[in-house]
């Protein structure tokens, strides 16, 4: 166990309100009825926010099992819209490492396909077209999938769920009483987002969290066919932020939904 028990996320580069935004996040996820912890969160300051020092473990199956459980107790605690801000916060959010954030539009909408075609597939594609990482054809095969997304077409009427919204490997601290969330990109949103996000950047024992989830909140039979059209905002936010083979797997990722 460290000396000090605090540790400080600081940036003084960081966009005005950040760590109110991510303290918000943090605050909201904490409220879901037997849920995933949270990081405790000690102060907020204008470029700072310090955190309750964690110890961390390496996770087992059944630290899998149980937080795939407390994850979908997390999304059950709901929303009040898909693209709601936490509660605390009006506004937009921001999504990504504090070096280069990027701005997550939070607009509440009626469906998941409004908020998924035009406040993430779109408005990622017009952060990638203004540096120059998409041509005209890779254009239209986005602006394709978003116009069948708009439509409703891959909506399943779920309710909008609690979402931590950031959700690889990275940002679950394992420790020795379970999975704890930190940086969170919190918002209303759609349970399979965080699952999608999960699967594509990989997660210990990943069978056994999925069982976990799926133990407690049961998701219908077609969402393996969706979970590549959830994972299509992600590797364009990767795309624009690093650049490389991200922006190649969006576009062959997007040509499966258009």
């Amino acid at each position: 166990m460290s000396a000090d028990p605090v540790f400080r996320k600081g940036s003084a580069s960081a966009p005005d309100g950040y760590f109110r935004w991510e303290a918000a996040g943090l605050a909201w996820l904490a409220e879901a009825p037997g849920g995933v912890p949270v990081v405790e969160v000690v102060e907020v300051g204008q470029d700072h926010l310090d955190l309750r020092r964690l110890s961390f473990v390496n996770p087992d199956p059944s630290m899998a099992e149980q937080f795939g459980a407390r994850l979908a107790r997390t999304h059950d605690a709901g929303a009040s819209a898909f693209g709601s801000p936490p509660y605390g916060w009006s506004g937009d959010g921001f999504l990504g490492p504090a070096t280069e954030l990027l701005p997550l539009p939070l607009r509440p909408t009626a469906t998941w396909g409004e908020l998924w075609a035009e406040q993430r597939i779109l408005a990622m594609l017009q952060l990638g077209r203004d540096r120059g990482l998409w041509h005209r054809h890779d254009v239209a095969v986005f602006e394709a999938v978003a116009r069948r997304v708009a439509r409703g077409e891959f909506d399943d009427g779920s309710a909008p769920a609690r979402i931590h919204g950031d959700l690889w490997s990275g940002n679950i601290a394992w420790t020795r009483d379970g999975a704890v969330l930190i940086d969170p990109a919190a918002h209303g949103g759609h349970r399979e987002t965080d699952l999608a996000m999960l699967a594509l950047f990989g997660c210990p024992h990943w069978d056994f969290v999925i069982g976990g989830y799926l133990g407690q909140h049961r998701l219908d039979a077609e969402w393996p066919q969706r979970v590549a059209l959830h994972q299509l905002h992600p590797l364009m936010v990767h795309a624009v932020l690093f650049g490389g083979d991200y922006a190649h797997r969006a576009v062959e990722l997007a040509k499966r939904y258009r």
